[in-house]
This record gives structure tokens, C-alpha cells and sequence, in this order.
């Protein structure tokens, strides 16, 4: 298992944007955002307006997705969240950046830091080797006429 969440930090490790996934008691919505820090638990830390329908969502159900997609890896990490209002942690993560965002900047009081907390990660990397294969596989079925079988070597499912 160790090595399954090694692997899957290494994946995701350099992507700057995941898909947030949350729902609240109707209805599921995903949006692009920006990853503040990634632990190698895959705990993962989101800044966002205290004041938007995310926070709402995740009062109401603090159960998530997060999603990561490059040309030829892919990744999803199921887990919770939590929105804290810890400056100090904000301190550590700030991105001048982010004031696009925050016009007042680090000093403003609607910023919350969404702690998603993973439990369970899935991932597919097809770079690599591991591409060479698939499009040998790909090849030899489109030849044939067949379906490639799944291959659970490129498929990896860890709890966290």
C-alpha cells in the first residue's frame, strides 16, 4: 500500500489544478482549483471564499472528489473536507497570485482554506513504458478487430 501511495503522490505531485468534485443534498458540481499544498498522504489544501456555493456545498456534505488529468495520466482521490480559518497555515501557502482573486490580499477575512483529507486514490499512468504498452495493446486490437482486455497494470486503486 505504501508504495501504491508513493506512486500516486509522484503522479500528481507536480500538477497545479485538480478538480474539485462536491455535492450537496441535490445535486453534485466540479470546478478547477488551484492546489495550495499536497502532502504525500495526498492530503491536499484549497483556498477559497468563505462566501462561495463550495463551502455551502461542503457544510452540507463534507464528502469529495478530487480529480487530476495530463494527456496520459490520470488520477482521483475520494475523501473529505474541512474549512479552517488558520492564518498561520495561510501564511505558509500564499501566493501573490491569488490576488487576482483576493484584491485585498493575505489580510482578507473571507479567504478559507478547504483541507481535503484522502482516504481512497485511484490512478492510470500511461507515460512511460507503461504508454508504450498501451499503444502496442491498442494497436493489436484496432489490427484485429478486438477490444484490448483491461489491463490492471495501468489501473492502480489504494486507500490512503
Amino acid at each position: 500500500m505504501e508504495n501504491g501511495k508513493n506512486n500516486l503522490y509522484e503522479l500528481v505531485k507536480n500538477f497545479d489544478i485538480a478538480m474539485l468534485i462536491t455535492h450537496d443534498s441535490q445535486d453534485m458540481h466540479a470546478r478547477p482549483m488551484v492546489i495550495a499544498r499536497l502532502d504525500i498522504g495526498m492530503d491536499a489544501y484549497l483556498i477559497t471564499d468563505s462566501d462561495s456555493v463550495k463551502v455551502d456545498e461542503i457544510e452540507i456534505n463534507p464528502h469529495a472528489l478530487l480529480t487530476f488529468q495530463s494527456a496520459r495520466q490520470f488520477a482521483s482521490v475520494k475523501g473529505d473536507i474541512t474549512i479552517e480559518y488558520d492564518r498561520a497555515l495561510l501564511e505558509t501557502m500564499w501566493k501573490e497570485v491569488w490576488k487576482v482573486w483576493f484584491p485585498i490580499g493575505i489580510a482578507d477575512p473571507n479567504i478559507a482554506i478547504l483541507k481535503f483529507t484522502a482516504h481512497e486514490g485511484e490512478y492510470w499512468n500511461n507515460s512511460g513504458l507503461q504508454g508504450l504498452k498501451y499503444v502496442y495493446d491498442a494497436t493489436k486490437a484496432y489490427i484485429s478487430g478486438e477490444r484490448p482486455s483491461p489491463d490492471s497494470a495501468r489501473h492502480n486503486k489504494i486507500s490512503l
